[in-house]
């Protein structure tokens, strides 16, 4: 087994709203160069409930498919299968839970594990995850910090 990645960190706002700016407000913070097209434009969509679909939308209509919702549970956890500019056999397991830490801070829990099922290519797919993670996390907390204010 390839260990999991786990990443743990607070950002100000109460679950509710930090599920909701991960989730539906996902185009104010996700930068565009961890999307396919880097289109300055770029709309992310994470559809609501299980089976919902996760992608970019160009301003021309161009969708480039990056996950689906496994699990679906506002405001505390929400799931996913994610293959950001892979191909879907090749598939991760994303989970992130949201817990009330003060009455007004959330403490955000990132899972991102299944890197065994790509054989010998999951020690270095788990490698560059977790330097994506790395790269996009400082947004979701600037933006946190940004709407608490």
């Amino acid at each position: 087994m390839i260990e999991p990645l786990r990443i743990s960190f607070s950002v100000p706002g109460t679950p509710e709203k930090t599920f909701d700016l991960w989730t539906a407000q996902t185009s104010t913070w996700w930068p565009k160069t961890h999307t396919v097209s880097a289109h300055p434009d770029v709309e992310v969509v994470i559809e609501p409930g299980v089976g919902g679909r996760i992608y970019e939308r160009t301003p021309n209509g161009e969708q480039h498919d990056w996950g689906q919702v496994t699990l679906w549970e506002p405001p505390n956890r929400i799931a996913y299968l994610w293959h950001l500019r892979q191909d879907r056999a090749d598939a991760t397991d994303v989970e992130i839970t949201f817990t009330a830490t003060d009455p007004d801070a959330t403490t955000v829990t990132i899972e991102h594990r299944g890197w065994e099922r790509l054989g010998s290519r999951g020690p270095e797919r788990r490698q560059a995850n977790e330097h994506g993670w790395s790269g996009l996390l400082p947004h979701f907390r600037t933006a946190a910090d940004a709407a608490s204010r």
